[in-house]
């Protein structure tokens, strides 16, 4: 099988454009998470399902954010954007873990996205992951900024029980306990994502050992239901944090622990692909 062509992209819109094979209206962006990859192959596999698929580059890249910190979510507008440029007219963010966040943040800001796939989310915005623009990780800020102001967040518990799995950090109780200190914080760090009209699917395996995604997505899907509005909840208690789509094989990290197990990881990423078919 031939690869697909891809077109590489830089400048202030950063990342990897696949189109689709047969051409196709709609637009796939797709967002790792902190790892900062662009995910070439999970593009790829959308692009051969008939999607147009970009994998964006959102921090890291030259001119950008080094850390996850004050991201704007512009940066997601602009790659809606880029694809409508492209003749999409159905855009469908895909983001795993803070990719997941940002893609929900992305949708509830922007009208013009259609639907968002959640893999591993989180319901709350956190603060941020490693130094912003001005080089500084702490002390702690947002993630994420709109029109240059900073989004409320839920700050990172002061003290927290180291977690081991298999000889790894499990960063799970310290998402727990930086919730349970700040239960006003937590609220105002909710994402609204009843503010957006777009289809959503979210994703989780019960075994996450990085953050409790499982119970994050059960949170989105209440939460969408107390709005009478339409949510696919997709969950399998063995996956962890690594949901693998068909055909993925995605290394583990060597430093956290994700939980889960290939074959579980696997099945819950067959689940979800046969949601996300019907989808597209």
């Amino acid at each position: 099988m031939s690869m697909p062509e891809i077109e590489q992209i830089d400048g202030q819109l950063n990342g990897a454009f696949i189109a689709a094979r047969h051409g196709g209206e709609t637009g796939v962006i797709v967002l790792s998470g902190s790892s900062g990859r662009v995910d070439v192959d999970r593009a790829a596999l959308f692009a051969k399902a008939g999607a147009n698929a970009l994998a964006l580059r959102w921090f890291g890249a030259p001119g950008q954010s080094p850390g996850i910190c004050e991201i704007p979510l512009e940066t997601f507008f602009s790659a809606t954007d880029y694809l409508i440029s492209r003749g999409c007219q159905r855009i469908i963010f895909v983001g795993t873990s803070k990719g997941a966040e940002a893609a929900l943040l992305a949708a509830v800001n922007d009208q013009r996205v259609s639907a968002v796939i959640a893999i591993s989310p989180t319901s709350v915005v956190w603060g941020n992951i490693g130094p912003g623009k001005d080089g500084v990780a702490w002390p702690e800020r947002s993630s994420w900024s709109l029109k240059g102001v900073p989004l409320d967040f839920v700050p990172a518990a002061s003290a927290w029980e180291r977690g081991n799995r298999d000889g790894l950090i499990s960063y799970r109780r310290f998402f727990t306990q930086s919730l349970n200190a700040n239960p006003e914080a937590v609220q105002r760090a909710q994402i609204p994502i009843e503010k957006t009209a777009a289809d959503i699917i979210v994703v989780a395996g019960g075994d996450d050992a990085l953050w409790p995604s499982d119970v994050f997505a059960e949170q989105l899907s209440r939460r969408r239901k107390e709005y009478c509005m339409p949510v696919s909840f997709i969950i399998d208690s063995e996956a962890g944090h690594r949901i693998l789509l068909p055909g993925e094989h995605t290394s583990r990290s060597t430093l956290h622990a994700h939980g889960g197990s290939d074959e579980a990881d696997a099945r819950l990423g067959e689940a979800a692909w046969r949601e996300i078919v019907t989808l597209l």
